[in-house]
């Protein structure tokens, strides 16, 4: 794997993701995708052109889109099933909980727009707790594609895989990663960065960041800030929330002694406490959190500023490596 430079993909994220469905849906008659009343603002149109009788836009009914998402797949057929994510996690909760995963059916729910990512449409639609609240239903798959080449190889497993899913999914820009040829496994994380790079065989690395997302090119700027100051950081992108990686997670505690993890998202139902949890279980380290805090709502503005008001950037991620080493045991 190669990484990395920190520059944006050259096509937005919704136009991968609507590519990505034309893709399968042209191999798979089984396919077809919903939206509500979101269809441009996702870039489906040319879904809808190529596939007028497997798209369908429900309107401002999200609850209904689901209730029909389901009701399609109990008669065989794949739906991807879209909205912005504040609506697919709190408007919707109960047609996805009740109607696709305790019907043990086969939806894919797509939530766009997370976190601050949502920028100028502000605190009502800025969802700092979806993944969470999906996590806590039974048996449903839960993910977040850091580029547009995650994005492409995640897609067809879905698609392939029966069950519930939710796709927490950046509708515009995000900064490339991966190559092209990258694979990724559902429920295994990618090493981004070992921390054994430029190190002694005798040394372990200092920390681990466990990142999510956004958070994942900001966690990769941090480790480079923390290696010019002599420290030597992992760097991991735990893409599947449910189920986590938990060889991961306890591997890296066990190596490194201490771990960061870096989401836009709120801590308090997010990735930092499912990685405690683990370790909690399995390997007791010092952990730092970076998220929004638990009694933080959203605000308008854009990326840069809301990326520091919220303390999810890379400076803030290193000085959070900075104060958990230092809890470190010796």
């Amino acid at each position: 794997m190669t990484i990395r430079t920190y520059e944006m993909c050259d096509i937005d994220m919704r136009d991968a993701y609507c590519a990505s469905l034309m893709e399968l849906a042209g191999n798979n008659e089984k396919v077809v995708a919903l939206d509500a009343d979101l269809m441009v603002a996702m870039g489906m149109k040319p879904f809808k052109q190529a596939f007028p009788d497997r798209f369908i836009d429900t309107g401002v009914m999200e609850a209904n889109m689901f209730g029909v998402a389901a009701g399609m797949s109990a008669v065989g057929a794949i739906p991807f099933a879209h909205t912005f994510a504040v609506f697919a996690s709190r408007r919707a909760l109960d047609q996805i909980f009740l109607s696709g995963a305790y019907a043990k059916l086969n939806v894919k729910v797509i939530g766009s727009d997370p976190g601050i990512l949502a920028e100028m449409n502000g605190g009502t639609h800025m969802a700092f707790e979806d993944m969470g609240i999906m996590n806590a239903i039974p048996e449903m798959t839960v993910i977040e594609p850091t580029d547009i080449s995650m994005l492409k190889a995640l897609i067809p497993q879905m698609a392939n895989k029966y069950g519930m899913f939710y796709m927490r999914l950046v509708r515009r820009g995000c900064v490339k990663i991966y190559d092209d040829n990258e694979t990724f496994e559902i429920g295994k994380a990618k090493i981004l960065r070992t921390g054994f790079e430029n190190i002694n065989s005798n040394s372990k690395p200092d920390v681990a960041i466990i990142a999510s997302g956004y958070c994942v090119a900001e966690a990769c700027k941090a480790a480079e800030m923390l290696s010019d100051e002599g420290f030597h950081s992992r760097v991991i992108d735990m893409f599947t929330w449910s189920p986590v990686d938990i060889e991961q997670i306890v591997e890296s505690a066990e190596v490194c002694g201490c771990l960061v993890t870096a989401e836009n998202h709120r801590i308090s139902n997010g990735l930092g406490t499912i990685v405690s949890s683990v370790l909690a279980q399995k390997k007791p380290v010092p952990v730092e959190m970076i998220g929004v805090g638990i009694d933080e709502f959203g605000e308008v503005g854009e990326v840069g500023y809301l990326s520091e008001r919220y303390g999810l950037n890379a400076n803030h991620i290193a000085d959070a490596a900075r104060k958990v080493i230092a809890r470190k045991s010796p």
